[in-house]
C-alpha cells in the first residue's frame, strides 16, 4: 500500500491519520512535540488534542520531518494556516516531484492573503488537491457518518483520492473548484465566531439563523469576486461547513465566539487552549480580501473589529442591525 505522511498532529490531522491507517496504508504522523509522537507510538492515543480516542494500532508516530516525507507518496498537510509556509519550506527540501499534496488546512496567510493550497504550490510545485467539508474529528475518530469534499484540478488523480480517503462511515465526493473549496472552509470560521458572539450575548435562534444566511452571502460575493464558482458555496465546503461551525459546541471558532460573547479577552481564551482557532487569524486576511476586491463584508468587518480593534461584540451587533435597508437579492 502506499506510503502517506500526514504533516500536523492536532485533532484533525490525527484523525485522518488513523483512518488512513486502519484502511491499511502505510501512514506516518509527523508532530511539532515529540511527546505526543511517543504517547501515540506508545498508547496509540493523542491525550492533548483528541482525549478518550483510541487510535488505528497501524499509525506510526515521529518527529522527525525528514523521516516523515521522504518516502511519502502521498503528503497530507494539516498545519495550522500561519504555520504551513514555515514547516513546508524545511519539508520541501525532502518531498519527490511526483508526490501529491493534499491539504486539510482551512485559513488564509497574513500578509500574502494566499489560501494554503496556494501556500504549497508557491513553495513546491507539486500537484496538489484540498479536502474540506463539516467534519468534527471527535465524530468521525469514533466513526459517525461523515461527507466532504476533494478538489483538484485533475479528474484522474480526484477519483484516485477519493477512494483514498472514503470509508464505510468517511464520504468523499470529488469537486474541481479549488479556490471555492479552500474560500469556504476559511471563511465560515469567521462567521462561526460571529455566530457564536451572538449566543454569548444571548441573542437568541433568530439571530444566529440570519448571522449564517447573510454569512453566505458574503462568502459567495468574496468567492465570484475571486474567481470561485458560486455554486461551490452551497455545498459540503460552504454551507454545509458553515452550518456545523455555527451551531455545534465542538466547534472551536464558535466557542471562542461565544466567550467573546460573555466578554471575556480574547488573549485569556487563546491562551486556555492548545488548539488552533483559525478564524481569529482568517478575520483578519478576510477584512483585508474584502477591501482588496472591493466586497461587501459587515459580518466580517465587525468580527475583524471586535478582533482586532477591540469593538465591544454588542455594539458590533447594533452595527449590523442598523444598516442601510436594502433589499435581500
Amino acid at each position: 500500500m502506499s506510503y502517506i505522511a500526514v504533516i500536523g498532529a492536532g485533532s484533525w490531522g490525527t484523525t485522518l491519520a488513523s483512518l488512513l491507517a486502519e484502511k491499511g496504508y502505510d501512514v506516518s504522523l509527523w508532530s511539532f512535540e515529540k511527546e505526543i509522537a511517543d504517547e501515540i507510538n506508545n498508547r496509540f492515543t493523542n491525550s492533548t488534542y483528541l482525549p478518550g480516542a483510541v487510535l488505528s494500532r497501524g499509525l506510526k508516530a515521529t518527529d522527525d520531518l525528514e523521516g516523515a516525507v521522504k518516502k511519502a507518496r502521498y503528503l497530507l498537510n494539516v498545519v495550522p494556516t500561519q504555520f504551513t509556509r514555515s514547516v513546508f519550506k524545511e519539508a520541501v527540501k525532502y518531498i519527490h516531484e511526483n508526490v501529491v499534496i493534499v491539504s486539510a488546512s482551512k485559513g488564509i496567510e497574513h500578509g500574502t492573503l494566499l489560501t494554503v493550497s496556494s501556500i504549497l504550490n508557491e513553495i513546491s510545485g507539486n500537484q496538489s488537491a484540498v479536502l474540506s467539508g463539516p467534519s468534527f474529528a471527535k465524530e468521525v475518530i469514533i466513526k459517525l457518518p461523515t461527507a466532504v469534499t476533494l478538489a483538484t484540478n485533475n479528474p484522474e488523480t480526484g477519483l484516485l483520492l477519493q477512494e483514498i480517503f472514503t470509508t464505510a462511515y468517511f464520504r468523499v465526493y470529488t469537486h474541481s473548484d479549488i479556490l471555492g473549496v479552500e474560500l469556504g472552509g476559511a471563511l465560515k470560521n469567521v462567521i462561526a465566531i460571529a455566530s457564536g458572539i451572538s449566543d454569548g450575548l444571548g441573542l437568541g435562534h433568530n439571530a444566529r439563523a440570519a448571522l449564517i444566511t447573510r454569512g453566505i452571502a458574503e462568502m459567495m460575493r468574496l468567492g465570484e469576486n475571486m474567481g470561485a464558482d458560486k455554486r461551490t458555496f452551497s455545498g459540503l465546503s460552504g454551507m454545509g461547513d458553515l452550518v456545523l461551525t455555527c451551531t455545534g459546541a465542538l466547534s472551536r471558532n464558535y466557542s471562542v465566539g461565544v466567550k467573546l460573547g460573555q466578554g471575556m479577552k480574547l488573549s485569556d481564551i487563546l491562551a486556555s487552549t492548545r488548539s488552533v482557532a483559525e478564524g481569529v487569524a482568517t478575520a483578519l486576511s478576510a477584512f483585508e480580501l474584502s477591501q482588496k476586491f472591493g466586497v461587501e463584508m459587515p459580518i466580517v468587518e465587525q468580527v475583524y473589529k471586535v478582533i482586532y480593534k477591540d469593538k465591544s461584540p454588542a455594539e458590533a451587533v447594533k452595527v449590523l442591525m442598523n444598516r442601510t435597508l436594502r433589499a435581500e437579492f
